[in-house]
């Protein structure tokens, strides 16, 4: 669907609020549009349409590219911006100690993806209703609206743990009467797997249309779940056990997957516009387009606010990358990341990048004075493109913006945004899923060729890395792993590379602390960060992660009061 006018022909309720009661409000309808006259099949696609328009209705405040929730609380970012208090909701979340169960815009990311849902929903009301015969893509448009709807909860399962669960057979009065504690957490992976499952069995292994997802995208993300539901949790969020058939069926989807997808030749291609086309790496995607006939295109307003203060730009330089962050990209003399000594001096500027060594997905990730901006040897980041130095240092994020020079780029006074996709899965996510899978089975064997596999890739990936006279922009010294010779690769250790290879790939892509959760290590992680980074960035000194709450987002207040007390709050809140 990108490069192409997407005409919205209704805005879906969701039928999560309560309608309000003033009298003011209460009009007459001047016509009232008969279920009969919805059941057609023009009224389908529109709806399903609208549902995928939602996928890109994301805003500064509530982005789907997820990294005030999974980066900004993990010690990969600092919020950024103009201070503590600009946009301080997401100071909050980066705090956690602050959190409250009122946070305004957590429970603004909770509506919008249940509008999500309530697209899907109402789009499979009248799907489910049409017969084959009328509507010849019944079966295949079901299945995307369902594998929509399961994005949108596993989302929501992530981030809140416990969530009412409401699919097109719940209508009127019943949406009060949904719990979200009618499903256990198991259970409700469950349901999310069986759309995946359904997706997968009925959706085409290719699609004409850019955007809407094929068989394999639906067996990725069912493996995902999978993996997830592999660790299986108690009510205070610990990680009990770990289900050895669920890692299994891991394996085996991302086998069914694998002959589909190929990772990119240069690493940084991932992160340019000029690739999105033609992409090998990209398994699903939210869809953003330029010149399509609207005013500004249907841009990346989820990471508007993060390019730097230049001129080019202008404005807000949020999603900061942490010194942690950056230092974890140093490697010892074997070309391997320094596991335990890593954070033991900083790298800021200047001879730093020359004197240490480093992956070479560094600069792809991070933009430090001195070093080319996005791949262009004549526009080099300066101190001055950041903004509050004093109390967040002077790197910037690189991976979601775009250059000015970009056909895909756009100005929106006093922001700016760009028409790249939004990647939701690419294929190394998938690769290091099995790895993973594979590690905790105790094959851990099997899992090195695929670690190493990523880090070649890595360490491939220099060619758009250097200065204006051709010397590297950092001092690069990459190896894969060699058992007997640079590393002992016991499971203890294949499963430290792996926790770590995930950091390096994804970091600033709004998946780490998901990650943590999921491996049940979130709480000493993250408070370890704390004790180190407050050293250098004092804000930090009142962050404090709870075991057994920050795991998982209060369930918002507002939405425990819509639903007259029925939500329960989540452990800990």
């Amino acid at each position: 669907m990108k490069n192409k006018t997407i005409i919205l022909i209704a805005i879906i309720a969701t039928g999560f609020l309560i309608s309000c009661s003033d009298s003011f409000l209460e009009m007459t309808p001047k016509s009232i549009i008969s279920n009969d006259q919805l059941l057609t099949p023009e009224n389908a696609e529109g709806m399903v349409i609208a549902t995928y328009a939602e996928l890109g209705n994301d805003h500064y405040t509530a982005p789907n590219s997820l990294w005030p929730y999974a980066d900004n609380t993990s010690g990969d970012s600092y919020k950024g911006g103009g201070g503590t208090g600009d946009i301080w909701e997401f100071n909050f979340m980066e705090l956690f100690a602050f959190n409250t169960t009122d946070n305004p815009l957590v429970d603004q990311k909770w509506y919008r993806l249940y509008v999500g849902v309530g697209r899907a929903n109402e789009a499979l009301k009248v799907i489910n209703q049409l017969s084959v015969e009328e509507y010849p893509e019944k079966t295949e448009r079901e299945a995307e609206m369902r594998f929509l709807r399961a994005h949108h909860y596993f989302i929501l399962k992530t981030m809140f743990k416990y969530i009412p669960w409401i699919d097109e057979t719940v209508v009127g009065e019943a949406y009060g009467e949904v719990s979200n504690r009618e499903f256990t957490d198991q259970e409700l992976w469950d349901k999310i797997a069986a759309e995946f499952a359904f997706a997968a069995s009925n959706l085409p292994e290719t699609q004409s249309d850019k955007g809407r997802p094929n068989t394999y995208a639906a067996k990725a993300y069912l493996a995902k779940t999978k993996l997830y539901q592999a660790y299986e949790q108690g009510d205070d969020n610990s990680v009990t056990g770990i289900n050895s058939s669920k890692l299994q069926e891991v394996v085996s989807l991302v086998d069914e997957v694998s002959a589909q997808y190929s990772l990119f030749t240069d690493f940084g291609y991932n992160f340019l516009w000029s690739h999105d086309d033609g992409s090998t790496e990209s398994v699903f995607s939210i869809q953003r387009s330029v010149d399509d006939g609207t005013p500004k295109g249907r841009l990346d307003w989820g990471n508007m606010l993060n390019y730097p203060m230049n001129p080019e730009y202008g404005c807000c330089w949020f999603h900061i990358p942490t010194q942690n962050l950056v230092n974890s990209f140093k490697t010892d003399e074997k070309g391997l990341p320094q596991f335990d000594t890593f954070n033991d001096s900083d790298v800021l500027e200047g001879a730093d990048f020359y004197n240490n060594s480093f992956d070479v997905r560094l600069d792809h990730t991070v933009a430090i004075p001195g070093h080319p901006w996005k791949y262009d040897p004549n526009f080099i980041y300066q101190k001055d493109w950041a903004r509050a130095t004093q109390i967040y240092g002077h790197f910037s994020s690189l991976k979601e913006n775009q250059s000015p020079n970009c056909a895909c780029f756009q100005k929106v006074p006093p922001f700016m945004a760009s028409s790249k996709n939004t990647d939701i899965i690419r294929f190394a996510d998938v690769l290091l899923w099995k790895a993973e899978a594979l590690i905790e089975l105790g094959r851990q064997d099997e899992a090195l060729p695929i670690i190493n596999e990523i880090r070649q890739r890595a360490n491939n990936s220099t060619g758009m890395l250097k200065m204006n006279d051709g010397t590297p922009n950092s001092n690069y010294r990459m190896d894969i792993y060699k058992p007997g010779d640079n590393c002992d690769w016991t499971q203890e250790f294949a499963r430290q590379a792996l926790r770590w290879e995930r950091r390096l790939e994804f970091a600033m892509e709004g998946i780490r602390f998901f990650d943590l959760v999921r491996w049940g290590i979130a709480g000493d992680y993250i408070n370890n960060y704390f004790a180190e980074e407050k050293t250098k960035r004092e804000y930090l000194k009142d962050g404090q992660f709870t075991e057994g709450k920050h795991e998982y987002f209060a369930i918002p207040q507002n939405q425990i009061d819509f639903s007259k007390g029925l939500y329960k709050q989540n452990h800990g809140w």
